[in-house]
């Protein structure tokens, strides 16, 4: 057993530090004000985001999955629709589009990206198809352009923008690529607040009113209610928090880029391992760092026993989960994602780790993986 210091998978304690007091004075003045619910500093952080994204409005909402059910809802999609989304995913996505009342459609994902097979879900399309969610997984966009292409221009596109926050496709951010993109503010994501906390994305004045709508009890103004809504809005506390990191994300993930950069080389001559690929025109941000290897279970092991924090994004396809073992698709209904699935595993990740902090991953995976 080492005796070295545990390397977790996410370091959550050093970008905490670096804006500790910034949203210490932030939550002061949410304190002095009293405006905890709605305050000025939501509509601040959405109109920075927005800016950053490139898209007309950002609208908070209390987490990622509320923020794909709500755009669901938005563009209508309901009882009788159908959604196409990746088996490959986590089973958030696909929650979202059962709680919407419609029914999720899973197609498989490229070997090499893990990223919906694009020709996978234009052959899925049927005529009760109302729109398609392609995941931004790991840090890098899904060929959303591509998506348009192919599919009925009456099918919408949804993007699951949760791991892709700062990320481009041909140059554009990811989240302003299809008709509404949905994020999450997870503590561990890119752009991470201090608890449970998402976005809605889209440059359409018409979506926008009416996610503002369903986040607030279906209300324009208090007392009215002009349409049956949820009670799911961004929280002005985690507001404060988000701005403050905002402003540092272009920094954070060019750090993670070098840091991918690193795995790379140090990776290239262990045999039986596989690198991640970028697919052609993205810039991703490296949300997770994701190999594959053939004995990842053991592998996985001999990292946690040396006090390495690693992970499995994701060890089990939607299909094979219980919640969506009604969907009856059954295994081997997506090769790709269930193989992808057992050889998957994910290293520590995180703007402030060591050249030698990887060093010592690599060397624990590489013995690992000869054994």
């Amino acid at each position: 057993m080492t005796n070295e210091q545990p390397i977790p998978l996410v370091d959550l304690a050093a970008p905490h530090a670096e804006v500790a007091e910034e949203v210490a004075a932030g939550w002061n003045a949410v304190l002095a004000r009293t405006a905890f619910i709605n305050g000025p500093q939501v509509a601040e952080f959405e109109a920075a985001y927005a800016g950053y994204t490139g898209v007309a409005h950002c609208i908070g909402v209390a987490n990622g999955t509320d923020a794909i059910e709500l755009a669901l809802r938005a563009l209508g999609v309901g009882p009788g629709d159908e959604a196409i989304l990746p088996a490959n995913t986590f089973i958030a996505t696909a929650e979202a589009v059962a709680r919407s009342g419609a029914t999720p459609v899973l197609v498989d994902c490229h070997e090499d990206t893990a990223l919906i097979d694009v020709d996978a879900a234009v052959a899925a399309v049927t005529p009760r198809t109302r729109v398609v969610l392609p995941v931004h997984l790991y840090g890098q966009a899904a060929a959303v352009e591509s998506l348009r292409t192919g599919l009925p221009r009456e099918v919408a596109i949804l993007e699951d923008a949760a791991q892709s926050q700062g990320a481009r496709r041909h140059g554009l951010p990811a989240g302003s690529l299809g008709d509404i993109a949905a994020t999450s503010f997870y503590p561990g994501k890119n752009l991470g607040a201090y608890g449970d906390a998402g976005a809605v994305l889209t440059s359409s004045d018409e979506l926008s009113t009416a996610v503002r709508l369903l986040r607030d009890h279906g209300s324009p103004r208090k007392y009215e209610h002009s349409t049956l809504g949820f009670n799911s809005r961004l929280d002005t506390l985690q507001a404060v928090v988000l701005s403050a990191k905002l402003r540092r994300l272009e920094g954070w993930n060019a750090a993670r880029r070098t840091a991918a950069e690193r795995y790379d080389k140090l990776l290239a001559d262990v045999q039986g391992v596989l690198t991640p690929v970028v697919a052609p025109g993205n810039e991703p941000v490296w949300h997770l760092y994701v190999i594959r290897v053939p004995n990842r279970d053991e592998v996985l092991s001999r990292l946690h026993e040396a006090k390495i924090g690693a992970g499995i994004h994701y060890p089990t396809p939607v299909h094979l989960t219980g919640a969506f073992a009604h969907l009856g698709y059954g295994k081997g209904a997506f090769p790709v994602a269930e193989r992808l699935g057992g050889e998957i595993l994910s290293l520590p990740l995180f703007p402030e780790i060591t050249a030698e902090q990887q060093e010592r991953v690599v060397q624990v995976v590489a013995d690992a993986v000869r054994s």
